[in-house]
């Protein structure tokens, strides 16, 4: 299956978890890597599955290398009906009113310009006992297989 993995991070952790899951998942599947701040709306291929990794920054908002794709978003307002993501999360519940936040707006984001997203989202809280990537990689696998079975291709 073909994969891009996107990733919107502040201070470096998104970017890590993202070439981590490309690590553990590039054996099975074509997977590229893109920081958000390098990839345009248009970039976005029906034939491609989008593993999303985001962390939250500030208020609740979006890291700085989210912010640029997302005033593209709202500027070029594509129609992303034909793209599957999923996303995963990175916050810390310590700011509880804000926690995990950043992912949820760019989930949103993304459903709202017709995007499906696939299986839930999953927030990694900083402040809990589990690594990243100990929640990451079985998310990973488990959205793999659920758009493999939707769209009818081999996992």
């Amino acid at each position: 299956m073909k994969i891009t993995i996107l990733y919107g991070t502040e201070t470096g952790n998104a970017e890590m978890l993202a070439e981590d899951i490309q690590s553990e998942i590039e054996a099975d599947h074509e997977v590229d890597l893109s920081n958000l701040e390098d990839f345009a709306p248009g970039d976005f291929d029906p034939e491609c599955f989008y593993l999303l990794v985001c962390s939250t920054y500030g208020d609740g908002d979006l890291p700085a290398s989210a912010q640029p794709f997302a005033d593209a978003m709202e500027a070029d307002k594509p129609d992303l009906s034909a793209i599957h993501f999923a996303i995963f999360g990175l916050g810390d519940s310590e700011y509880d009113e804000t926690f995990n936040h950043g992912p949820k707006k760019l989930a949103e984001l993304m459903i709202a310009h017709g995007a499906q997203q696939v299986g839930e989202r999953v927030a990694h809280d900083a402040s809990g006992s589990d690594m990243a990537e100990d929640l990451a990689f079985p998310w990973a696998e488990a959205v793999i297989a659920d758009v493999s079975e939707k769209l009818g291709e081999a996992a």
